[in-house]
């Protein structure tokens, strides 16, 4: 039978507690009943002691006669108490004995402690037993007393009385406890589920398409604010996907629309007759149909830099080295808009793939170029950090709305909505850029402001790093 979230705590809750409660419990008697029985030992043995140490002082040293009257007060009061006692002098002779005054009472009090620890203590294997004493008076021996009773020790009535008491309060604790512990369950359990429970239902929501729930929520538990902003985020996330998969999808049929439209209307034009096919017409269907390779080429670019099996062939390279390199193969593209490349900064070497290093130092200057107006500047600029090399690409260009900077690594994302070729690509080259950094170990970000330029940094490792 599956039980839903609440109900399994509130059980877990209430075995634990009452668990406990029967552990302690049971802690408690055993400790509790081990102390006492201790104390009970330590006491009968100081009381034997004490009879014996009233005993001695019962001699006459003068007369060397014994006081039998007090000692004979003294053996019964004992033997109420339940210890046996007897008298002798130095010659051995017994000078009182409680089994000679009162035979039948004695056999009276063995038999009813006997019965008594055999009934409420049957774990005790004890017996009356005999301990003598020496009695001494200033130093001297003037006879010995024998005292026998049930060993090692004895309960009285009131003694297991007092025991019963105690286990009267450990088991009224226990079975208020149970109520306790139901209550306790109860809330705890409400407590911990009931985010648990939105989050399920939050998901549910998710999985049906609908991004826009947020749990809002404060548990003051770690763990579960943790999953709280886990399903929050989550569906941001997925929202985000999803807007740029719509996206994506606009995208990629706008990018196939425009030269399939011209290559199809040029061709029925030209088969219906419309048209001559001139050789001018047939090159600007070629042209539209290059385009169209080109877009399946960058999409196949994609697809092997975000490849987990992408194979780089690193090695120690210049950063700088680099840099100027792919800057020369810029030099026509840029003379014919009068933009002024730089490279400046020092040598940063670092372990990476020189022909995927230079393939995202090329995006990224080709897009420096293309967003730059005419007369503008594009720096390229080289440094060392304690882990990485780091290569900045700063353009004085139209810059990019903050509102774009979270999605221009997206593929098929522009921020020119119009996608108009002349003012980039397919949207492609800086997910291939980001894809080629990670795949190092690195990363790429982008610092820009509207209206005054862009600056993409891309950090690589200078020690190679485990795939």
């Amino acid at each position: 039978m599956i039980r839903n979230l609440r109900a399994q705590l509130s059980l877990s809750i209430i075995a634990v507690v009452l668990l406990a409660v029967v552990f302690i419990g049971l802690l408690s008697n055993i400790f509790i009943r081990r102390d006492f029985e201790n104390y009970v030992y330590r006491q009968q043995q100081a009381k034997t002691a004490n009879i014996a140490a009233i005993l001695s002082h019962q001699y006459n040293p003068l007369t060397q006669d014994w006081d039998t009257a007090y000692i004979h007060g003294i053996g019964m009061l004992a033997l109420d108490d339940g210890f046996i006692v007897k008298v002798f002098d130095l010659n051995g002779q017994s000078v009182w004995d409680a089994e000679n005054h009162d035979i039948s009472r004695c056999i009276r009090v063995m038999d009813e402690i006997t019965a008594r620890m055999e009934r409420r203590k049957v774990e005790t294997s004890g017996k009356f037993a005999s301990q003598k004493y020496e009695l001494t008076q200033n130093g001297h021996n003037v006879g010995e007393v024998l005292i026998s009773y049930y060993f090692p020790y004895f309960l009285s009535d009131n003694d297991f009385k007092f025991i019963d008491s105690i286990n009267g309060v450990l088991i009224w604790v226990g079975l208020l406890s149970l109520p306790l512990s139901f209550i306790m369950g109860e809330i705890l359990a409400k407590r911990i589920a009931r985010p648990v429970t939105k989050a399920a239902e939050a998901a549910k929501m998710i999985c049906d398409g609908n991004y826009n729930i947020r749990l809002e929520q404060k548990t003051k538990t770690k763990e579960l604010d943790e999953l709280v902003f886990a399903v929050n985020n989550m569906a941001i996330s997925l929202e985000k996907q999803e807007n740029l998969r719509k996206r994506l999808t606009t995208d990629v049929a706008h990018e196939l629309r425009t030269p399939l439209t011209a290559i199809s209307s040029h061709l029925e034009s030209m088969t219906l007759g419309i048209w001559e096919p001139t050789v001018e017409r047939l090159k600007s269907c070629c042209e539209e149909a290059r385009r169209i390779s080109l877009l399946v080429s960058d999409l196949e670019k994609l697809a092997k830099a975000e490849n987990d099996n992408l194979t780089l062939n690193k090695t120690k390279i210049d950063l700088k080295e680099i840099a100027n390199l792919v800057s020369g193969n810029f030099e026509r593209e840029a003379a014919n808009k009068r933009i002024n490349i730089t490279v400046e900064g020092e040598p940063a070497f670092v372990f990476a793939d020189k022909d995927r290093v230079c393939q995202i130092v090329a995006n990224l200057l080709s897009n420096a170029i293309k967003y730059t107006p005419e007369n503008g500047n594009v720096e390229i600029s080289v440094k060392n950090t304690e882990t990485h090399g780091k290569l900045c690409v700063k353009d004085t260009g139209c810059g990019i709305p903050q509102d774009e900077l979270p999605f221009i690594f997206e593929r098929f994302y522009r921020a020119d909505k119009s996608r108009n070729r002349a003012t980039g690509g397919a949207g492609i080259g800086l997910t291939i850029a980001k894809s080629v950094a990670q795949a190092h170990g690195g990363e790429i970000k982008v610092e820009s402001k509207e209206g005054f330029g862009s600056c993409f940094i891309v950090e690589l490792p200078i020690l190679p790093v485990a795939p």
